[in-house]
């Protein structure tokens, strides 16, 4: 909660005049302690698990020939149903998993410092934290996901999320309630290393999701402005990971590709991708020379 009654009260602590932003968040937040501002989190994540992946399951539904052309496995078709059941499980999810936890987790937030006041963080710090939990995040849930794939892992607890190996949009959070609480670990080390302002964590949250749906949506957008993000895996690498399924060894990376290329878990992709490249090549060359052929 803010600890200054009056915009002029703010102004002379900060000693200068709030910025636009800033008044509109003591506005908002002045009144509201900090618990309430953190459970933000269960109303965000509820908007993202049902209304970010609604754009695919119209595309997926549709399946013109022009959207066909991004589809990464374009012989799997899913039913309205399927995706329905889908969505259904993920809210069950998180009603009796992800809510619950998001409820009784403040103590955390308050131990690591998260903080809720002002000034608001510069855009510049934003961004920078931003990228250490995005890092953070990435390195300890590769090695998570590793873990999962192990003989017990898989059989006890993985192969839930691996019932889709064409997967959709919905499917990012559908897994074992047992996964859905160790991957929160990786996702709240960043802002424990790194703590920034609750605007920031919410980001972090937001985002994290919605790169999730994104990374399994079954299409390879090339309009995706993901692709520019250096060493950035997307849907079609962790596509790859589902396709394999359980034997899967390769591709644990939940957002970039570098962890899996130090540590040589990417090789069986890099080969199927070079073989596939080869493949395209060729037929290209024989559609050429056929087509050069002349018929008396």
């Amino acid at each position: 909660m803010i600890p200054y009654a009056t915009i002029e009260d703010a102004s002379l602590a900060l000693g200068r005049n709030l910025t636009t932003l800033e008044t509109l968040w003591f506005d908002y937040s002045a009144t509201k302690s900090d618990y309430y501002l953190y459970c933000h989190n269960i109303l965000f994540l509820f908007l993202i698990f049902s209304l970010v992946p609604l754009p695919l399951v119209l595309v997926e539904l549709a399946r013109s020939a022009w959207f066909d052309r991004f589809k990464i496995q374009p012989k799997v078709k899913n039913s309205f149903s399927d995706m329905f059941r889908c969505y259904r499980d993920v809210m069950k999810m998180f009603i009796l998993v992800v809510g619950p936890l998001q409820l009784v987790s403040f103590p955390s937030i308050q131990m690591i410092e998260i903080r809720s006041g002002l000034p608001l963080p510069s855009f510049g710090e934003m961004v920078a934290q931003l990228v250490v939990y995005f890092l953070v995040e990435d390195y300890t849930n590769y090695w998570v996901h590793r873990f999962f794939h192990s003989k017990w892992g898989y059989e006890k607890i993985h192969h839930i999320h691996h019932e889709y190996t064409a997967p959709i949009g919905y499917a990012a959070p559908y897994a074992h309630w047992a996964e859905v609480l160790l991957l929160g670990v990786p996702t709240f080390l960043g802002p424990a290393i790194a703590p920034g302002h609750m605007i920031t964590f919410w980001l972090w949250i937001a985002l994290r999701q919605i790169e999730a749906i994104e990374t399994h949506s079954g299409y390879d957008f090339p309009w995706t402005l993901t692709k520019f993000i250096p060493f950035y895996g997307g849907a079609e690498y962790h596509d790859y990971h589902h396709y394999v399924g359980g034997q899967s060894q390769s591709n644990f990376a939940s957002v970039f590709t570098y962890c899996d290329y130090i540590y040589g878990t990417d090789k069986g992709y890099r080969f199927q991708k070079k073989l596939l490249q080869q493949i395209k090549e060729e037929s290209k060359k024989s559609n050429k020379q056929n087509g050069g052929v002349k018929l008396d």
